[in-house]
């Protein structure tokens, strides 16, 4: 019997374990795929996936993984044929669906775009969701009118979506100040095209001022709770903050101040449920854009052992910019 490898989730009571283990191979259903993954990658969404947190996995035994990319070995879809170079991100994909931490993967054909012929797969997974996430911020905030050459001020900027936004809103020219708790980091953010790096108490303490002295033009928050509230306050008059993440909380300690007063706009950005045809979009977008981009200091290779020990480190914080791992090592 052909097997393939996996990262499995396993539930036993309220104790869950993640494991590498062999599995039987797939059969694509009608209007789906089976992929040969190549790379998949490590989100913060796969550790809380990993560690049986129920707003995002309750079915289990499961896969993590809301990434891969990789080539189709079965269609059952008029979309795609075999050979075809694929990428899949977010849907649910690694949440209750099996996810791409696997060599083999098999999703709806309605999930996955062909990849632009630019990017390599290795390219695609650097970016990955965090990769789209960064994307869809910047392009909110230009189409609401952030102009050329403006400040902007990224919070997580050592993780994956903080990252490659940094690189991203870099090499379009604007001037970006990199939030990080991690010293260590500055050189490396720097690198990245951080034009200022500031620690992360500036903005993730709680600060009882409805509105802050003016420092950026827009923002790009990772975290919510009180960095993003002080991130709404500390932007110029009309400027607009970008919020795609949770990081430090899920409230946000805010009043109407900053809008009313200052015409601020806090824009929320998924990359999750978007539809195919506006991720395709992105993509294509995304990849006319790569060869500027510091790719090679954005990530770090692992294999599936080593991402059973990622899945835990992601959650502390101590990962840096993006993990992608090569299911077939």
């Amino acid at each position: 019997m052909a097997l393939f490898r996996a990262l499995q989730t396993t539930q036993d009571e309220k104790e869950f374990t993640t494991r590498l283990i062999s599995l039987p191979a797939l059969e694509a259903e009608d209007d789906g795929l089976v992929v040969s993954v190549a790379y998949s990658s490590i989100n913060y969404k796969d550790g809380l996936s990993a560690a049986g947190n129920p707003g995002v996995t309750r079915k289990f035994p499961h896969i993590p993984g809301i990434d891969a990319v990789g080539t189709v070995v079965e269609s059952k879809s008029s979309l795609f044929s075999a050979g075809d170079r694929i990428l899949v991100t977010g849907y649910d994909l690694g949440m209750n669906t099996d996810g791409g931490l696997a060599e083999q993967l098999k999703i709806p054909a309605a999930w996955a775009l062909k990849l632009p012929e630019q990017l390599t797969n290795l390219d695609a997974m650097v970016l990955g969701t965090a990769g789209l996430t960064a994307f869809l911020c910047l392009d909110r905030l230009e189409r609401a009118g952030l102009e050329p050459g403006a400040s902007i001020v990224i919070s997580g900027a050592g993780g994956g979506v903080g990252s490659v936004a940094v690189a991203l809103a870099s090499l379009k020219g604007y001037k970006v100040t990199a939030v990080s708790a991690k010293s260590e980091q500055h050189d490396w953010l720097s690198a990245l095209g951080a034009a200022e790096i500031i620690g992360r108490e500036e903005l993730s303490l709680n600060n009882p001022r409805p509105l802050l002295k003016p420092r950026w033009d827009a923002g790009i928050d990772c975290a919510g709770g009180d960095t993003l509230a002080n991130m709404v306050k500390s932007v110029a008059y009309g400027g607009s903050v970008a919020a795609c993440g949770l990081a430090q909380s899920t409230e946000l300690p805010l009043t109407v101040l900053p809008f009313i007063l200052k015409g601020v706009a806090l824009l929320g950005v998924d990359s999750v449920e978007l539809p195919l045809a506006t991720k395709q979009a992105a993509w294509q977008s995304i990849a006319a854009l790569v060869d500027g981009m510091p790719m090679a200091k954005l990530h770090q290779v692992i294999n599936l052992e080593q991402a059973l020990v990622a899945l835990q480190e992601v959650l502390t914080g101590s990962v840096r910019g993006r993990l992608v791992v090569d299911v077939q090592a």
